[in-house]
């Protein structure tokens, strides 16, 4: 872009699909002192999610908020429409979900469909729409964040696990469907991050903070990557978690 001094690859504009994401603000806040300039903080509305617009405003960016549930997918069309009329988007990060309780969960199957259906059913909708509108436009990203949770089901959270299999894989997927339209899709991977919703629970080891994905993605941006592991140690630590035999995965203090 001619005279532009937001770096190769950094997007001037943005979309945050969970915007009180701890990750997602932290992302926001870097690619802001990047040069970003416009940002949409999608989330049902809230006085955390207009704090969270406050918040980049005085960082220098135009930030806006529009009303999104995950839950209702039937409005994401209409609501995520509103926010590409009022021009391009070079970036859409697609952040909310929820942990759950798998405790709780497992005894209560609506709270486990809770999960399933924000995890992954809403993503699957608001991952369409905006990739559709990227498509119109001609271009932009899709950031998809994802768990390693994801990557095999473990005895102590398969609910919240599985939604991100699910949602893992519907990426790669959608990111394929996109290859060659001039749309970049790219499936970020963290491990345990320390945000708020995560305090008081025990260390763990590999653990990373919203502030390290928030680089990760930057670098992934500037490499277009089409995947990324937060920390990248992580990537063989699956590989090899991946291929152990189930009876001895059992065993294993996960």
């Amino acid at each position: 872009m001619p005279g532009s001094t937001v770096p190769f690859g950094l997007p001037q504009s943005l979309l945050v699909l969970g915007g009180t994401s701890e990750i997602a603000l932290a992302t926001a806040r870097r690619l802001i002192a990047r040069g970003a300039r416009t940002v949409w903080l999608a989330g049902r509305p809230s006085p955390a999610l207009e704090q969270a617009a406050a918040q980049l405003r005085t960082l220098g960016a135009d930030t806006r908020t529009v009303a999104f549930d995950a839950l209702d997918p039937e409005s994401h069309e209409t609501a995520l429409g509103k926010v590409f009329a009022e021009g391009d988007i070079d970036l859409v990060l697609l952040a909310f979900g929820i942990l759950g309780d798998q405790a709780h969960d497992e005894r209560d199957p609506v709270r486990a469909v809770r999960v399933a259906q924000t995890n992954y059913t809403g993503a699957v909708s608001a991952g369409l729409v905006t990739a559709r509108a990227l498509q119109t436009q001609g271009h932009g990203s899709l950031v998809v964040l994802s768990s390693v949770a994801g990557e095999r089901a473990r005895r102590a959270d398969f609910i919240y696990g599985s939604s991100k299999a699910g949602l893992d894989a519907f990426a790669q997927g959608l990111g394929d469907a996109l290859h060659g339209t001039g749309v970049h899709a790219m499936v970020v991977r963290p491990g345990h991050v320390r945000t708020a919703a995560m305090a008081g629970r025990e260390r763990i080891p590999l653990a990373t903070t919203p502030e390290a994905v928030a680089t990760a993605i930057e670098l992934g941006l500037r490499r277009r990557s089409e995947a990324v592991w937060v920390p990248g140690a992580l990537r063989l630590v699956m590989t090899a978690l991946r291929h152990i035999p189930r009876t001895l995965f059992r065993r294993l203090p996960l």
